[in-house]
């Protein structure tokens, strides 16, 4: 700390190591995300925004997306986290392709998942003949909602939940097991506790990926008002008839994602600590 710092007050700056001209890039960046988003704000009549944000085709919306995406995030986790677990601690045959094609909907367009899924449980799909036996019908159902949000959430959970525990390592599993611990104590009292915060993490980043799901959900099931009809789909049937309120909405995800993006840093920031 230099002396006009310490009379000042000012905590010593940290040395990054890193050029002056790779902020320029760096500043472009950041402008390229966040300029879009300050447009939105310029482009809507505030007056109108509680108006707009609590009619009720907006509320229907709302609703139905938070209910739909934390079921999705509970299938997720449910399922989820035996998939991490499996891939992170074991070893067999075929073990990268199964990681490969469980990760395949994080780079897959959502509206080929849509179709896959259609094609799986639709009324002429795979698993159609079941369905029939039993009287299930979930293709343009608000299951199929859920369904599609967790399909696309799903891979976020288990890549994030896989980096925590290879992080984490196996030592102390090892020294439980070592000492006569079963499998699913050291599961329960070991591993699981030490990527809680990681978990906590991945089911945060997956309920906020079923929340923004667009293409599978409208290809899959639809867009039937206080069914299948979820915020995003509203904000795209909003855009042609009012702007506004497609605007308004689209603050109101974006006010979401700014606040799953804190919850997500102060927890990754105190598993660090």
């Amino acid at each position: 700390m230099t002396m006009g710092e310490q009379a000042r007050g000012r905590a010593p700056r940290v040395y990054s190591g890193l050029p002056r001209w790779l902020f320029v890039p760096a500043a472009l960046g950041a402008t390229l995300v966040v300029l879009p988003l300050f447009a939105l704000t310029t482009r809507l009549d505030w007056t109108r925004f509680f108006e707009l944000i609590t009619s009720d085709s907006s509320m229907a919306a709302l609703r139905l997306s938070l209910e739909t995406s934390v079921a999705s995030t509970v299938i997720c986790i449910v399922l989820g986290v035996p998939l991490a677990l499996v891939l992170a601690r074991e070893q067999f045959p075929g073990q990268a392709l199964v990681r490969t094609l469980v990760l395949l909907p994080l780079v897959l367009p959502p509206v080929v998942g849509g179709i896959a899924l259609l094609y799986t449980f639709g009324r002429r799909g795979l698993l159609a003949p079941v369905m029939d036996l039993f009287g299930i019908q979930i293709a343009f159902s608000t299951a199929a909602v859920v369904i599609a949000q967790s399909f696309v959430a799903l891979p976020f959970l288990v890549v994030s939940l896989e980096g925590t525990l290879r992080t984490v390592g196996r030592r102390y599993e090892l020294v439980a097991a070592t000492l006569g611990a079963r499998p699913s104590t050291v599961l329960g009292r070991i591993t699981l506790p030490l990527v809680l915060p990681g978990l906590v993490s991945a089911a945060v980043l997956s309920f906020a990926r079923a929340l923004g799901e667009f293409g599978a959900t409208l290809t899959f099931a639809g867009s039937l008002q206080g069914v299948t009809r979820t915020l995003p789909l509203e904000i795209y049937l909003q855009r042609v008839t009012d702007p506004d309120a497609a605007i308004a909405l689209s603050l109101v995800l974006i006010a979401v994602a700014v606040a799953v993006t804190l919850v997500t840093a102060r927890i990754s920031d105190r598993a660090i600590g």
